[in-house]
Formats: structure tokens, C-alpha cells, sequence
């Protein structure tokens, strides 16, 4: 990891207050074809319905950079604070980033 922080300490990338103020999210759903990865994300919450906030489109590569990248800092995450635990860890249907089974995605 020291390399790559190396050989990005040229490269300044701004984010702009509205972007860096985030956004919530407990469910992503994922879309692809041959030439791209589409990722929506959305709040699901009891009170108002399901509404997707950002909408992120990756080519298949860098879709596949952001997979080893969380792997890479979920495996981090675990061995400083413990294992995160899923409530359901075998979703009936495929696999879902949410909880709710909402998604069809």
C-alpha cells in the first residue's frame, strides 16, 4: 500500500463540500452489461419509499479494482475490530447488498 500512496501524492483530487457531506445507504443494487457496471445506491427506511440518491457507472475493470479494494479494507476492518457479522448470510435468491431483500437488481 505504501507504494500506490507514492505514486499518488502528485495527484490532488478535490470533492466538493456538497459531495463530501455522503450520503446513507443500506441497499445497492447492480446492473451490468458487456461494457459496464451500474451501481445504485439507496435508502430504505420505514417512513418514505426506496429512493436511489447516487448512481455510480464503472467500466468492467475498475469495477473489478473496486472489488479487490473492499476486500483489501474489509479484511483491515476485521482484523482491527473483529468480524462483521451478517444477519443473513445466505440470502434466499442470490446475493444482495441489503438486509431487506428488496432489490431486484
Amino acid at each position: 500500500m505504501e507504494d500506490n500512496n507514492k505514486k499518488e501524492q502528485g495527484m490532488q483530487i478535490q470533492i466538493s463540500p456538497e459531495v463530501a457531506k455522503g450520503g446513507y445507504a443500506n441497499l445497492a443494487m447492480i446492473n451490468h452489461s458487456y461494457s459496464e457496471f451500474v451501481i445504485d445506491f439507496a435508502h430504505v427506511l420505514p417512513v418514505t419509499p426506496p429512493q436511489v440518491f447516487s448512481r455510480v457507472i464503472l467500466a468492467p475493470d475498475q469495477a473489478k479494482r473496486l472489488l479487490m479494494a473492499l476486500n483489501e479494507n474489509i479484511g483491515r476492518y476485521e482484523r482491527d475490530f473483529g468480524e462483521i457479522k451478517l444477519q443473513n448470510p445466505k440470502p434466499q435468491g442470490g446475493l444482495t447488498a441489503t438486509p431487506f431483500g428488496t432489490g431486484n437488481a
